[in-house]
């Protein structure tokens, strides 16, 4: 397909593998890279709605989406009572031991298990063999250390990583590193406009939503047109029609001339 003759704009995704090998074809290539979203939540955001736009944002489509919450990182004061909100709205919350049966499985190797990829909450309990509960949880999520796999990992599973720390401050300079200079997508909750404003300058990421869901980012509740390839590598960003079209030009130099 790359070297047909009749196909002069490749828009690849699944790796940087595959982008590379895009880049030699010698055609114009629109990129889509790889994300892990971080979800920052303050001590002084709406608690009750980040937690549902959360559970909303990273249980769509069992998190398949390169835009979807990938990590939580939440100041500690308010920590417990978002998980008591995500659990109303849907959320399992694991423990110690399940957290890790289901790391055997699902990250076997510090990296996702393909056949895993995209599943359903109920799946990955009965793959790791854990019990499932009377009614189907929208997603998985556990308390962990900011330095777990399943945090560091996109592993695009309807398994949400949970990090407390002690400050907003301490928040950011967590989110940087687990978006690791990617320039995808980061989220954040927060009533402190200084503190979002900051976020994303320093963020630096194609999509930076505020108090929403994730997918408020690709035009789904959110500002703009809707979107779903997010062209880092490239440079494109989010794309639109726009981006698969070039301006031309077309002159006459006489004719047509009232002077």
């Amino acid at each position: 397909m790359m070297a047909h003759p009749k196909i002069s704009v490749l828009a690849i995704t699944g790796g940087p593998g595959i982008v590379a090998m895009g880049m030699k074809s010698g055609k114009k290539v629109i990129g889509a890279g790889a994300g892990n979203p971080p979800c920052i939540v303050d001590e002084t955001a709406d608690i009750v709605k980040a937690a549902e736009d959360i559970i909303n944002g990273a249980s769509f489509d069992y998190n398949l989406p390169c835009i979807a919450e990938k990590s939580l990182i939440v100041v500690a004061s308010v920590a417990d009572y978002l998980i008591q909100q995500m659990q109303s709205f849907g959320a399992l919350l694991l423990n110690y031991e399940q957290t890790e049966k289901l790391r055997a499985i699902c990250l076997p190797d510090g990296s996702a298990n393909k056949k895993l990829v995209g599943k359903s909450p109920s799946a990955l309990l009965e793959a790791a063999g854990l019990p499932l509960p009377a009614k189907a949880p929208r997603l998985l999520i556990a308390v962990v250390d900011a330095n777990d796999s399943w945090v560091t990992c996109e592993q695009l599973m309807p398994m949400l990583p949970i990090v407390k720390v002690n400050d907003f401050d301490s928040a950011l300079t967590l989110a940087l590193k687990v978006e690791d200079g990617l320039h995808h997508t980061a989220i954040m909750h927060s009533q402190n406009v200084s503190r979002l404003n900051l976020a994303a300058r320093v963020m630096q990421t194609s999509i930076f939503v505020k108090n929403g869901p994730s997918w408020a980012g690709i035009g789904v509740g959110g500002e703009g047109f809707t979107t779903f390839t997010i062209a880092t590598p490239t440079g494109e960003g989010t794309t639109s029609a726009r981006t698969f079209a070039r301006s031309r030009r077309c002159v006459l130099t006489s004719g047509f001339s009232i002077r």
